[in-house]
């Protein structure tokens, strides 16, 4: 029997923030003000993969309108 990779479901802020190349405290900011989406679990904010993927998306959608 081959062992099972396993993949995150959550993120932590911390993790989001390095993927983006972003401080942490600027990912902070951009949780609290809701441009990224976050759900609180206890003293905890976790991010959906889906959700760091649809802040890029915006991002890049904005950057091609300015672009054009």
């Amino acid at each position: 029997m081959t062992p099972a990779t396993l993949q995150r479901k959550w993120h932590t802020t911390a993790e989001v923030a390095e993927m983006l190349g972003f401080s942490l405290s600027k990912t902070k900011m951009l949780v609290l003000t809701g441009e990224i989406r976050s759900v609180k679990i206890g003293r905890n904010r976790r991010i959906l993969p889906a959700w760091v993927d649809d802040y890029v998306n915006r991002c890049a959608d904005e950057s091609e309108r300015w672009s054009a």
